[in-house]
């Protein structure tokens, strides 16, 4: 849909930013921006609760589907750059509309945000792109998918195709448990997105998040991350959507990063320019770093959550100018981000119950919180009808801290946490482990 703006950008202005997205990313993101003296005023389309208190940023409500009161009132006011947060507008091709309509957006459009909409476009553009990555088989039946299954002779990992909120991909430890994960999905579990399964032979090894800021041909990277998916301690338990962060990870020495981006990122990049995908956005690696090298698990088309949380303190004030340029298609290509020399580490507080049935409406209460070199963003939350700070999600909130090493960086989160409470609190107590000396069966905690 195409709605011809009245009122054309000046593409230089850097002064009025729009933020899709209500969660803790968008937060973060909005408070690595507010940091920049240009930035007069940042909207968040809807936030949470937690967005009015980050400097220069206000709410903004409105109806993403109604393209033409959208345009008409991001034209009223003077929005220079949006960044949209999350994946489902991006893969329904907001970016797309935006575009048309003469704004500079930070976010790929619908053809380049089906590396994460469909995990098996994303499979099939990597296989053709020689990018390494597990061996896979696209199935569209139950029966399809069984046989392959019980050809295997070790359980596969199952992938709903479509968006499933971080929670489609399941890491079965047996033959009957692989099949039954497979039923699920193709008996309704995520909807229409389970309508094609993709199964995977298993790799091992060490995850680590590696974020490409693209425009088009060019690239930055930026600091990488270890996320924590799992809900349980020493790494059990169901997928989450991201219990927990922390970057710059030493899994990635300067020979791996050389090979990532040899065989992983340049590929990418090339591909996508083949396929005349013009994508501006950031490109996210979930990469494992098995025994033969580094290996594809899965594109995002957006910032990880909680990895944004945990990334951008380390950010400079100048980080927004590089999402103008990438919006813009003018990366010079050599741009470094003046990063800080600390360490940032991530701690999600859930509602009990999650990533299943969980309830909401619990008032959260704080402490004393010590806030030197430490963050709260918001993501499950809203105000009640008295005005309290009430749980309005599954991840409720992040503790973000930097230090100079990460002992101190997880000691000051999980010390912040204890001033935190809400009914049915839960978070993970080894988050970071395999850069904390001492974690596992640490309860101090």
């Amino acid at each position: 849909m195409s709605i011809n703006s009245d009122f054309p950008n000046d593409s230089n202005k850097l002064e009025n930013i729009l933020i899709i997205g209500n969660g803790g990313r968008e937060n973060a993101l909005a408070w690595a921006i507010q940091k920049n003296e240009l930035i007069k005023r940042i909207f968040v389309l809807p936030g949470n609760a937690g967005s009015k208190k980050i400097n220069k940023t206000e709410r903004l409500i409105l109806n993403l589907s109604d393209i033409r009161e959208l345009i008409k009132k991001l034209n009223f006011l003077n929005i220079d750059l949006i960044v949209i947060g999350p994946e489902t507008p991006l893969a329904a091709g907001l970016g797309d509309v935006l575009r048309e309509n003469n704004f500079n957006v930070f976010g790929p459009g619908a053809d380049g945000a089906k590396l994460e909409s469909s995990k098996s476009w994303a499979k099939e553009f990597m296989k053709s792109a020689n990018i390494p990555t597990a061996n896979f088989w696209k199935v569209k039946s139950f029966e399809e998918a069984k046989k392959i299954i019980l050809n295997s002779s070790k359980p596969l990992v199952v992938k709903a195709d479509g968006l499933a909120s971080g929670k489609g991909v399941f890491i079965p430890d047996s033959i009957e448990k692989t099949i039954e994960a497979t039923e699920e999905i193709f008996k309704g579990k995520f909807g229409n997105a389970g309508e094609i399964v993709v199964l995977e032979e298993k790799i091992e090894g060490p995850e680590v998040s590696v974020f490409a800021l693209c425009d088009g041909e060019k690239y930055v990277l930026l600091p990488s991350a270890q996320d924590h998916k799992r809900l349980d301690e020493n790494d059990k338990g169901p997928n989450t959507g991201g219990m927990g962060a922390y970057s710059p990870t030493p899994l990635i020495s300067k020979n791996n990063l050389e090979r990532i981006t040899k065989e992983i990122v340049n590929p990418t990049i090339d591909a996508l320019l083949r396929k005349n995908i013009d994508y501006r956005g950031v490109l996210y690696f979930g990469l494992m770093i098995t025994k033969s090298g580094p290996k594809v698990i899965e594109y995002n088309c957006r910032f990880g959550d909680p990895e944004c949380q945990t990334i951008m303190p380390l950010m400079d004030n100048n980080f927004v100018v590089l999402l103008q340029k990438c919006s813009l298609g003018n990366l010079i290509g050599n741009e470094i981000i003046e990063m800080s020399d600390k360490f940032s580490g991530c701690v999600i507080a859930t509602s009990k119950g999650y990533p299943n049935d969980y309830e909401i409406g619990f008032p959260i209460n704080f402490g004393n919180i010590d806030y030197e070199d430490c963050q709260i963003f918001d993501s499950g939350t809203s105000l009640n009808s008295e005005g309290k700070l009430v749980t309005n999600g599954g991840r409720v909130l992040s503790i973000v801290c930097q230090g100079k090493d990460f002992d101190k960086v997880f000691e000051k989160a999980y010390k912040n946490l204890k001033e935190i409470n809400f009914a049915g609190i839960n978070y993970r107590k080894d988050i970071g482990h395999q850069v904390r000396k001492n974690t596992l069966n640490n309860r101090s905690y």
